[in-house]
């Protein structure tokens, strides 16, 4: 295991909004990876705490606790500051995994730390975890056609064609999470960072 993850928990966040009117929206990507990965490894959100449901178990020998705020996008630090306190799980620790207008769909992009690009759930961990020094996943969703306002794009449900992307970039998620966990946020960069297509443009 890579010396970058080697003892306690590891914070798991997925960022998107609650409840049944935001479910299949463009800004819940992050809650749709979780959801993925908790049933890949037969995890299960059955606990609350802090503002978040949680899975707790095991992957790939690390223990894991999954999230996802209850507080809507734009407070999510709220959830992540507190759990990261309550599990004493430090910054470099709290993986975050998010929507991402600047990356075209079907794009993936794993750093170790950053600014969080104007993506307010970020800015708000950011702020309530007082670094920017956590690594994060960026899930790309594209940007809205023409002068549509970004703010109602990410919140329109995926159609049926991104859909079918979509779940491949989820299972590319997963993936990454996975190689996260058994060999380092480096080695995983290089592999999944790569474009998925020849045409593809960040």
């Amino acid at each position: 295991m890579s010396e970058w993850f080697e003892q306690g928990w590891l914070l798991v966040v997925g960022l998107g909004n609650p409840g049944r009117k935001y479910a299949q929206n463009r800004h819940n990507a992050g809650f749709h990876c979780l959801d993925r990965l908790a049933e890949k490894h037969h995890l299960a959100f059955d606990a609350r705490r802090d503002k978040a449901l949680l899975a707790l178990g095991r992957i790939g020998g690390r223990r894991v606790i999954l999230a996802k705020p209850q507080t809507f996008m734009n407070d999510s630090g709220q959830a992540v500051g507190a759990l990261a306190r309550f599990y004493k799980v430090p910054p470099g620790d709290v993986f975050v995994i998010y929507d991402d207008l600047d990356l075209p769909q079907g794009v993936i992009r794993v750093r170790p730390r950053g600014s969080s690009g104007g993506h307010r759930g970020l800015t708000s961990i950011v702020e309530h975890l007082g670094t920017r020094e956590f690594p994060r996943l960026r899930v790309g969703i594209g940007r809205p056609p023409g002068r549509m306002d970004p703010k109602a794009y990410v919140l329109q449900d995926f159609d049926a064609r991104e859909q079918e992307t979509m779940d491949e970039v989820y299972e590319r998620v997963l993936g990454a999470v996975e190689a996260v966990i058994q060999e380092g946020i480096k080695e995983t960069m290089n592999r999944f960072n790569a474009r998925p297509a020849p045409d593809a443009e960040e």
